[in-house]
């Protein structure tokens, strides 16, 4: 039988420019802490986590200029769009996490924002190193030459 897609599963934002930027070493699935009005208006597909990016400071793991469009039926009680939002993450994993942006100089970089099967957002962020422009362009030839061989192949 063939397993039916899942209802709940839905992909909010994606990072697309990540994986371009980025060699991602590793990746997390990790919860994020909303207000009503931001989970509301992100049921609608308003919000953006592209120039985003999450930090450890304090103890805590922090999403900091993730766009979520104000939500117009929340009234005075709405949020701010750009605020920081916390991240929950376990006491091990944000250990290794502030290890590797203290040591290693890696980033963290979130990927993709969705709700899960159970219906709830989380937002997956990948441990990453920067690309210098030579490994983009590296990047950027590889994938022209997929697309051609792919051509090649579909006309011979």
């Amino acid at each position: 039988m063939a397993q039916e897609p899942d209802k709940n599963y839905k992909i909010i934002a994606e990072n697309r420019r990540a994986r371009f930027d980025y060699f991602i070493e590793s990746d997390l699935e990790v919860g994020i802490v909303l207000t009503g009005s931001e989970v509301k208006s992100l049921r609608t597909g308003q919000s953006n986590i592209a120039e985003s990016y999450a930090s450890v400071e304090d103890g805590e793991l922090w999403l900091i200029n993730g766009y979520i469009a104000a939500y117009k039926q929340a009234g005075v009680w709405g949020h701010e769009e750009r605020r920081k939002r916390k991240l929950l993450v376990s006491r091990k994993e944000l250990a290794r996490l502030w290890q590797a942006i203290g040591r290693e100089g890696m980033t963290l970089v979130p990927l993709v924002m969705y709700f899960n099967h159970r219906g709830i957002v989380k937002l997956k962020i990948g441990v990453a190193k920067g690309k210098k422009v030579a490994d983009k362009r590296e990047t950027s030839a590889k994938r022209d030459w997929n697309r051609q061989k792919q051509r090649l192949l579909k006309q011979g």
